[in-house]
Parts: C-alpha cells; structure tokens; sequence
C-alpha cells in the first residue's frame, strides 16, 4: 500500500513553502516540524487584537494597538545609543514611534513626513509620553488590510519569525486536498464540526480569543482526528490479535475452589467482577489481552492466581512475570501457601539459577510437571520451553516494553495475556496506552482494611520522629524509612540511604536496623527483605526499590525523607506499604521548608485522600502526560493538537468509534473506510497501515 496520491503535496519538501529558504527549513525540522503536514497541525497558541481604532486614545498602555496617522517630524538620534523618534499624529492625539540602533535611509523611506501610514504595534508611556517602539506593520493605507484583524501568534523555533510562520502557514494551506469525511456524518452533526479544510482554516486564521481554545469546534474537530487515527491503529491491533487462533481454557472451578477455602476472607465485589471477565475471556477461542489495574492493596494477586488456576484446571499452565527479583520471590511467598492448598506445583525461575538446579527446573516445566512458573525477565529467555503455556501475567507492565509483552505472548502459541498494574492510570491515559486492551478495575479494597494516617512533618523535626519510631519499636512495631537518593550527589543535596542507615543504627540499635537499595547485588536485597519480613530488623532504609508490591504486614510506620521531591504516584504507592496488617498505620512526609506551590500541592492531596485514582488523576493535572509515564518507555502518542489531560472525553469516543467502524468494516473497504485509511496516512499511523496490508 502506498500514500495517496492527493497528500503528496503535504509530505513534500519544505523549501517548496513561501518566504523558506534552506536555512529556516532546517531551523523548523529541528523543532520537529519536517514537511508542509507538520506546518499544518502546529496551531498558534494565542493571538494579537489588531483591529482598527480611530486613535490611541481608545486603549489603555501598555496594550496593542492599530491606527491611521499623518507622518510628522523625524528627530534623529543626538549621541550614540539613542533611539530614533517620529512624530506622527492620529485623528486625536500626537504620539511617537520609537527605533533603536535604526538605519536612516530606511526609516525615512517606510515613514515620509507628510504621509498617511497605517501603524500596528505595542503602545507604551516613557516619562507619561506615548509611543510605539518598533512597529509591528507599518503599511500605506491601501496596502493595510493586509493586517489580519486578530493576527494568530505561532509557537516559534530559533531563527523563525512569525512573519516566517503566517506566510508559511497560509503557502500550506493553499496545498490542502479534498479528502473524504472520515468523521461518522451523524457525531459530526451533533457536535456542530466544521470538514477537515474548513477546520485548518479557522485554527489558523481564528478570528478572536474564543477560535484558540481547545473546546472551539475547529480545534475539537482536529484533535478528534488526532485521537481516531490513534484509536484505529489500536482497534486493528486488538481485531488482528483476536483473529490469531488462541485456545480456549474452560476451568472446571475444583482448583479455584480450594483457594478460596482457604482464604482468611471472602473476595470483594470488584475482584469477583474481574475473575469472571478474564475466566469468561479464557475460555473463548480467541486470544485474551486484558488490563488488570488495582489501586495499592486492592488485592490483585488472588485475582491473578485464581485466574492462572483456570488455566492448570484446564490442563495448561500459567506464568508470571514480576520486574524485580525481589517482587518475583515475594509472589511465590505470597502465592505458594495457596498453591499447595489447591495441589498445584508453583516454581520460581530468575536469572539466579546457574547450572543443573536450572536444568532440572527447565526439564520439568517442558514435562508440564511444574503447573505455574513465577520469574522475571529470565522466562523470555529462547531456553525456557512450556509444555503448555495457557495463560501468561505480567504484573507492572510498565516496566517491561511493549515488546516483551509480545514476546510473552509469543512463549505459548496462543497464550492469553493478562497485564497488571497497581498504577491507576487516569481513564484518558489508559485509552492511549492501553486502547488496545480490556480493562478490568479493582476499585474497592478488601474489608477490614484500615485507612492510614497520612501527616506533613518539617525535615528539623527529625530528632523527634526518631524518638517515636523507637517508643513504636518497643511495642514490636516495624517501620519502613525511605530516602531519595543512594549516593551523596552534590547536585541534588538529598541525605544518603547509606548515612541515614549510619544514623538510625546508631539511635535504634545495632541490629534493628537493615539497608535495601538498588545498586546492592540481588541476594544481599533478597536477605535484608528477608530479614525485615522475618522481624529480625524492626526498620528497613530504602530507596524507592520498594515502591511497589513489597508486603509485610507487621510494618505499620512508612517515613518518607524530601517527600517533596517525589511524584504524586510514587508518594501513593510507597504509603501502600503500610496498613496492610491490623494495626494502625502511619505515613510521616518529611519535607524541608519552605515548599514551592507544586510540592505542597502535591502533599496536600496525599493528606485528603487514599484513592488512586483520584490521586492519579491530580498527578496527570499537575505534571502532563509527558511527565506521568516517561514518553521514552511508554509507548504513548505524542500528539500535536489533542491535548490528553483535557479531552479524556474525546479519547473515549474515538475509542467506541474505531471499534465500531472496525466490526462493520474490519478491512476499511466502505466510503468511510476508504476516506479512514487516508487519515491513517495523514496521521502517519505505519502500523495501522502495515496491518491492513496483511490482513
């Protein structure tokens, strides 16, 4: 399949373009703008009021104004460094336009004593006398509707001037194609949206504040556009998967029920909803490529053992992948008593087994004697054989790449695919990340949970938390104390974990007192959370490493070092290490004085609320999406005119939308699919493309 002949125009050279010579071009291609549709879809930010007035006497300094005048006396510069200055008057008053470092003979041929010239420019009082340094017009009467009366202002580059911009802008739009509608003609009458070229136009040549704001039908039209292609590319990857053949698991419940006798308690609503979507997801032919997203402590590992249950009752097995030796080595803490309560063979495999304890490991798992494999990254490597992998899981998909989770999927034949995470992702960012796949959400926590106590404590205080974390000691408690940065660095003046470690041994006690962070090799991590889990250290100094899905229960006490230089997201998964016991938890922000507006802000949610998802959500508000995920290893569109934290709305439409035209159309052959597989193009959507071309 190649590009459509009609937007060749837009994907051509950009010295083609009025007023781009070589240099601006490359200029332009290092700000990321390369061919005439790049042009296009960078729309101006904000715009200048250059409508016309009698006199200057209508606006108020310092402001933009355009007027008529008469040119009058010119004063040339006295000494060195002065500005040149020209009388020129109104229909009312007498002002001055102001030149520095001026060329004469230019002046006096833009301005000549006795003409009518049209001026547009920022008026200012110097010493309570008006004036308009450096002109931004200065045209002849007749040549002045020249000046747009709002004149849209450009995002700029260096060595770019919005004069540049207009006039490239307008050369672009001049090469726009006729395409076909795309949007379904009944969601584009009910929202009031102008045609494709239409809405260029008007984002480019707005004519008031109210055309340069995202809820403008124009700019609603061409983020839409943005996020449908997006959408598309997503429901042919899903519609692609789903024709693989996969096979259908159908358990039994013998295994499953087992389990569940031998939880301490019965599931919640949410998790019982999630376990029948992927059980039902299993036991259809097809592949399943579902989302599994918890807040901290919503219980997401039962869910995820009774689902790889389905897949062992149906005569296959299960894996799963955590990203840290340490998480893989909790799971199978975690998750073995439960498996021998049901009979079944839970292994652990992780870049640690060396030589015939490996072998043998491999061997029974290509004999299908060990039933679920919990590991890390060492399951994909080529040596490691399944009798019959049914169901792959990995938890924290967002620290594997896109990439391993195909290649997970590609372990088992036709393998389902479950991915965890307990990061609520605000609902637009799942769609971008994840529109590919079903969502299933643990949104309520399991009975009996207690809420944590959440306080802001000043860094000078220091000498009294300690004092109460030994009082808590001697009741037994344990405490978790993290800190940001391992090595001293003079850059970021943050207190080391190892010299926090020094002190509090020295407070505390010899013993009590262990260190995890991430430069130590694996066994020396795996032994002090060992030790901490077993209660032989009562408090653990650690970097960020236990950020996610590490549980002891007895740890009822989380302090967190310069909890101001954290993420909101990182902040609500540490506190989710304590009050997962019966006591009564604790979390101390320790933060030094004073805090800018975003650090208090941030602190401030984390003391009104526990759910995630609201927390997730105020995250994305105040850091962007760029920011929340890391663009690098998240795989999330950068999108030029949709805008991710605003238009959560527009992303779900497009989402139903793709879906829907995909289950009429799955080759995009029809009117809509035809003038669809055009924007694939336009949109730059290789993927969708390619997929097309196969199927």
């Amino acid at each position: 399949m190649s590009r459509p002949e009609a937007l060749w125009p837009l994907f051509a050279d950009l010295t083609g373009l009025d007023g781009i010579g070589k240099k601006t071009a490359e200029a332009l291609e290092a700000a990321g703008i390369a061919r005439p549709r790049d042009l296009l879809f960078t729309l101006p930010h904000s715009g200048v009021d250059r409508s016309r007035r009698a006199s200057i006497r209508e606006v108020v300094p310092p402001t933009m104004a355009t007027v008529e005048v008469v040119v009058g006396r010119h004063r040339p510069p006295t000494a060195r460094g002065r500005p040149y200055r020209v009388e020129v008057r109104d229909a009312e008053t007498t002002f001055q336009a102001v030149f520095f470092h001026p060329r004469d003979e230019w002046i006096a041929r833009v301005l000549p004593e006795g003409a009518r010239r049209v001026l547009s420019g920022k008026v200012e009082l110097f010493d309570g006398v008006a004036q308009m340094v450096h002109p931004d017009h200065i045209l002849p009467p007749e040549e002045a509707a020249a000046i747009p009366p709002f004149e849209p202002v450009y995002p700029l580059t260096q060595g770019v001037t919005q004069k540049t911009m207009a006039r490239a802008a307008a050369s672009a739009l001049d090469r726009l194609p006729d395409l076909a509608e795309w949007i379904d003609p009944a969601l584009r009458a009910r929202e009031g949206w102008p045609g494709w070229r239409a809405a260029l136009r008007t984002a480019h040549a707005p004519l008031g504040p109210a055309e340069l704001t995202a809820t403008s039908p124009a700019r609603q039209r061409l983020a839409y556009d943005e996020l449908l292609a997006h959408q598309t590319t997503l429901a042919l990857a899903r519609a692609d998967r789903r024709r693989r053949p996969g096979v259908a698991s159908a358990g039994d419940g013998r295994l499953q029920a087992r389990v569940r006798a031998a939880l301490p308690y019965a599931l919640t609503a949410a998790q019982e909803r999630a376990v029948t979507e992927i059980a039902d997801d299993m036991a259809r032919p097809e592949r399943m490529n579902r989302l599994l997203q918890g807040d901290v402590g919503a219980g997401k590992t039962v869910v995820a053992l009774l689902a790889l249950l389905v897949a062992v009752e149906a005569g296959g097995q299960g894996a799963l992948m955590a990203p840290t030796e340490v998480l893989a080595r909790q799971h199978l803490q975690g998750l073995r008593p439960l498996a021998d309560a049901a009979g079944v063979v839970l292994e652990i495999l992780t870049g640690r087994d060396k030589g015939s304890e490996r072998a043998a490991k491999l061997a029974a798992l290509a004999a299908g004697d060990i039933h679920i494999l919990v590991g890390t990254h060492a399951v994909f490597q080529k040596d490691v054989v399944f009798a019959d992998l049914r169901l792959a899981i990995v938890d924290e998909q967002h620290r594997f790449g896109v990439r391993q989770r195909l290649e997970l999927g590609a372990k088992g034949a036709a393998a389902d695919v479950l991915v965890m995470t307990a990061t609520p992702i605000p609902r637009s960012l799942a769609l971008a990340q994840y529109g590919d796949m079903d969502v299933s959400i643990l949104d309520e926590k399991p009975p009996g949970r207690l809420p944590v106590t959440t306080a802001m404590v000043a860094v000078d205080r220091l000498d009294q938390v300690v004092a109460r974390l030994k009082a808590a000691i001697a009741e037994g408690r344990q405490a978790y104390w993290v800190c940001p940065l391992v090595e001293e660095s003079e850059a970021v003046d943050l207190t080391a974990a190892e010299d926090r470690f020094a002190r509090l041994r020295a407070a505390l006690g010899e013993g009590r007192v262990g260190l995890v962070h991430g430069q130590m090799p694996p066994a020396d991590k795996d032994a002090a959370m060992a030790r901490f889990s077993g209660g032989e250290t009562s408090v653990l100094v650690a970097t960020t490493v236990i950020e996610v899905g590490v549980d002891v229960p007895n740890a009822s006490i989380m302090v967190i070092e310069r909890a101001e230089t954290f993420g909101l997201a990182q902040l609500h998964q540490l506190r989710g290490r304590v009050g997962r016991g019966p006591a009564a938890s604790t979390c101390l922000l320790l933060y030094r004085a004073p805090l800018s507006e975003g650090g208090r802000r941030r602190l401030d949610i984390l003391r009104q609320t526990e759910d995630g998802f609201r927390i997730a959500e105020e995250d994305l508000a105040m850091r962007g999406s760029g920011d929340l995920i890391g663009h690098a290893q998240s795989g999330l569109p950068r999108f030029r005119i949709a805008d991710l934290e605003r238009q959560t709305a527009l992303m779900a439409l497009a989402q139903t939308d793709a879906r829907k035209l995909l289950t009429d159309d799955p080759t995009l052959r029809t009117d809509r699919g035809q003038a669809m597989r055009a924007l694939l193009w336009l949109m730059e959507q290789d993927k969708a493309i390619r997929l097309l071309s196969v199927g």
